[in-house]
């Protein structure tokens, strides 16, 4: 992998934002359902899961600036505390809040206005010479095999080639790889998270052994309690398929010296300077990250693709705006052959689809 310096930002460009005061903001409040074709068999997952959850509240940002330029981005904060939040941040220099992780999803709009200010889409403005394309993930959570498979199906046809999916104790994880192979092409590549749910060391070899017969089926997630240390020792170097864990969190550094895992997974809501430094280390540790902290409608899933192109150390992007009705999103998602081309135009490169705001406001 590429290196790229430490602090790999364009200070020119940055400095373009400088004159730049955020001048007012807008929040926006959709609720969005499960898409109809998922929608049973998730809630059914998640009574399993002990949670009673039939849709998810999003709230859209829009930020303006003192010389009228708008950014748009997300937060997962109560809605009180992202508008206490953004109200401190009026008539402050944009500049002052660049990598600014405390802002969690906010900080996309900010990026955005950043980058337009300095005429670049944002994987520019976070490295001069990004990828032009990247490998986003295509994911299921805990379905019978049946409907494992025709999702995969769906996502096959419509150009992914990476599938992460959801085992859990009420479904058979093998019965669920035979259906979803048998569905797909050999060029799809499966990775299946257990958060946790093997418990065991002899649980997590006999399951991934099994799954490991299946050709597509390349990576463990999770399998057991990440404060089972030992536990992670003694699964180094047995599996025959690559593990992956949260490294959020976790004492990284020994994680690292001891090589206990083949890739990271980061969920974080820290989303600028926390994922620029993890990257870092990534690259330093010839480990991978598969990156899922803005998951849920069609602004982050975007961001994430800007920052998985900027930053060397991210080889794949995960989102779930797929099993959801709407994306909230004028312009598609649009994946090839397993890529996702990254906008040209500056900032994120995407608009929110006014229609969808309308289609699901949340009115309060």
């Amino acid at each position: 992998m590429q290196r790229i310096p430490r602090r790999a930002v364009l200070p020119a460009l940055f400095a373009a934002a400088a004159p730049s005061t955020f001048s007012r903001f807008e929040l926006h409040s959709v609720r969005i359902p499960f898409a109809a074709r998922v929608r049973d068999a998730w809630l059914s997952s998640w009574k399993h899961q002990k949670r009673d959850q039939a849709d998810y509240v999003l709230h859209f940002v829009r930020l303006h600036t003192s010389d009228g330029l708008t950014g748009i981005g997300e937060t997962k904060m109560p809605k009180p505390t992202a508008e206490a939040r953004l109200r401190q941040m009026m008539g402050r220099p944009v500049a002052e809040f660049l990598h600014d992780d405390s802002l969690r999803g906010i900080l996309i709009a900010v990026y955005d206005i950043a980058a337009r200010a300095a005429g670049v889409p944002i994987a520019r403005l976070l490295n001069p010479k990004p990828k032009t394309r990247i490998q986003p993930t295509w994911w299921s959570q805990c379905f019978p095999p049946s409907l494992m498979a025709s999702e995969a199906k769906l996502g096959y046809s419509l150009g992914y080639r990476i599938h992460k999916v959801k085992a859990r104790p009420w479904e058979d994880p093998v019965a669920q790889a035979d259906a979803i192979c048998r569905a797909i092409g050999r060029d799809m590549k499966v990775w299946v998270d257990a958060n946790s749910t093997w418990q065991t060391v002899p649980k997590t070899l006999e399951v991934t052994r099994e799954l490991a017969r299946f050709p597509n089926y390349f990576a463990i997630e999770s399998p057991i309690p990440r404060t089972d240390l030992d536990g992670y020792r003694a699964l180094r170097g047995k599996l025959p398929l690559q593990l992956s864990e949260h490294v959020d969190g976790v004492d990284l550094p020994l994680w690292t010296r001891e090589k206990l895992l083949d890739a990271w997974i980061s969920g974080a809501p820290k989303l600028g300077g926390y994922v620029r430094d993890l990257s870092q280390q990534a690259v330093a540790a010839s480990a991978p990250i598969w990156i899922e902290h803005s998951i849920d409608c069609g602004i982050a899933q975007v961001f994430q693709a800007h920052q998985a192109a900027a930053y060397p150390g991210i080889q794949y992007a995960i989102a779930i705006t797929h099993v959801l009705e709407d994306d909230c999103m004028k312009e598609p998602f649009h994946v090839v052959d397993g890529f996702y081309e990254i906008p040209k135009a500056p900032g994120l490169g995407v608009t929110l689809d006014e229609a969808a705001l309308d289609r699901y406001r949340v009115l309060q």
